[in-house]
């Protein structure tokens, strides 16, 4: 298999969307074996984008490393920074005949819902009503100050 090619535009996205990203796999003493290219293989099924840590000082053995990571997973290696590396490989196409709902779907966050007519706020919402209601109680304490001579 062969390294995926990416743009500049696309490389420059990905290094974006990795600055946050703690490494997932980790290689040891025994450098690059088949069990961690296994468990890296694994990560870029699920995760699409992943961080990968190198130990060694030798950077053309590094380097020689990433490329055989990238040209054996069918990945792309996005940026190399030391002993980093980070790989993207597209997650795969869903056709529609798996049941279970995609990997990226599982991560997304959703807002919660509105409370009902009745009901408390609770979170953010609260926290603003009472802040709110403070600046509201401040302004009319100053309001009364200014207004009352002492």
């Amino acid at each position: 298999m062969a390294q995926i090619e990416l743009n500049a535009k696309e490389r420059q996205a990905l290094k974006a969307r990795a600055h946050g990203l703690e490494p997932v796999v980790l290689l040891g003493a025994q450098g690059l074996t088949p069990a961690v290219m296994r468990e890296i293989d694994r990560a870029l099924a699920a995760h699409e984008l992943i961080k990968v840590r190198v130990p060694g000082d030798e950077r053309a053995l590094r380097d020689a490393m990433f490329a055989r990571i990238a040209d054996e997973l069918n990945a792309a290696r996005v940026q190399a920074i030391g002993k980093l590396v980070v790989l993207y490989r597209p997650l795969p196409e869903d056709d529609g005949s798996n049941t279970k709902s995609a990997p990226a779907a599982a991560g997304r966050r959703r807002s919660p819902p509105a409370p009902a007519a009745g009901q408390r706020a609770t979170g953010a919402r609260t926290q603003a009503a009472v802040r709110g209601r403070l600046f509201a109680w401040r302004r009319a304490t100053l309001a009364a100050a200014l207004v009352e001579p002492q």
